[in-house]
């Protein structure tokens, strides 16, 4: 088993969280409350009702979590391909698109079961938009009280809403992310060194950010909607099917992408940052700091 991929990106993923997070926050917001139309708008409202400190509600649990779960990612992809590169009696060669696809999937679906709880808080405390300095009481009062608030009222399982979405974005969208950083990375590569440098790591980090938030945006609407369902007033949708019907009924299709651009937007910084610490760190603990070691699934 390759542990240093589960250190690597575990610290990966904090840093990734530290630097998206307030555009994340803009993203949820414009997904799942109407009054807010668009990126800027979303933005200065925030900074103008909730100060600065609107734009990092909620951070401390997906910061604390996100370590937990972007190590699950990174270290399922890397022993997926592994095991598959051993069936096919390659062990040691370098693994096919279709074996990084799949196990990119993995590692997308896998996170899941770890992710939901702190990623339900992560969107109901993002989309608490009370400040206290304008004197009304916010529903909860941080992440821990938005956790047992949730288990109390919703029962254990409401930690879980949303988790088909979740794991239909995740999925799909995180096969897409590994073919795509694999694939840039080939391009890149210098055949004679075979090593890459920073610049071509951050990238086709940061590309491959954003070809998976395009194919995960639609599910990602759908997840938030459900996660945000029923808090501050009677439930609306009756699941995943009825959530999905009645958004394309009242918004229709479009809504689905209307936060496509803030997801690019956010992804490609967040996820230069990603892959460079990411590369970095699991070259340090399987080598030494002297180069980048070829991306994993390439050899």
């Amino acid at each position: 088993m390759h542990i240093a991929d589960f250190v690597s990106g575990s610290f990966a993923g904090a840093c990734g969280v530290a630097v998206g997070y307030p555009l994340d926050t803009v993203k949820v917001r414009i997904q799942t409350q109407k009054q807010f139309t668009g990126v800027y708008q979303c933005a200065v409202a925030t900074f103008s009702n909730e100060g600065v400190h609107g734009f990092f509600k909620g951070m401390f649990l997906p910061l604390a979590t996100v370590s937990m779960t972007s190590s699950v990612v990174f270290g399922t992809y890397r022993n997926c391909l592994q095991c598959l590169s051993q069936a096919r009696g390659a062990a040691g060669g370098s693994n096919t698109k279709l074996e990084v696809f799949l196990s990119g999937l993995a590692g997308g679906i896998a996170q899941t079961s770890v992710m939901c709880p702190g990623d339900i808080v992560k969107v109901r405390l993002q989309c608490q938009t009370e400040s206290k300095r304008g004197g009304t009481k916010p529903k909860y009062r941080g992440p821990v009280h938005c956790l047992l608030s949730i288990t109390k009222e919703e029962g254990f399982m409401g930690l879980y809403r949303g988790a088909l979405p979740l794991m239909l974005r995740d999925g799909p969208s995180y096969a897409t992310y590994f073919l795509t950083y694999v694939t840039i990375c080939e391009w890149l590569i210098d055949s004679s060194r075979k090593t890459l440098d920073w610049s071509a790591v951050m990238l086709a980090g940061g590309i491959a950010g954003m070809a998976g938030w395009t194919v995960g945006t639609p599910m990602d609407v759908i997840k938030a909607r459900l996660q945000m369902d029923g808090s501050r007033d009677n439930r609306r949708y009756r699941g995943f099917w009825h959530c999905v019907t009645e958004t394309v009924r009242a918004e229709g299709a479009g809504v689905f992408f209307r936060s496509l651009s803030i997801n690019c937007l956010r992804a490609f910084p967040v996820n230069m940052v990603v892959f460079f610490t990411y590369e970095v760190l699991t070259g340090l603990l399987r080598a030494g700091p002297e180069s980048v070691d070829p991306p994993v699934g390439m050899e």
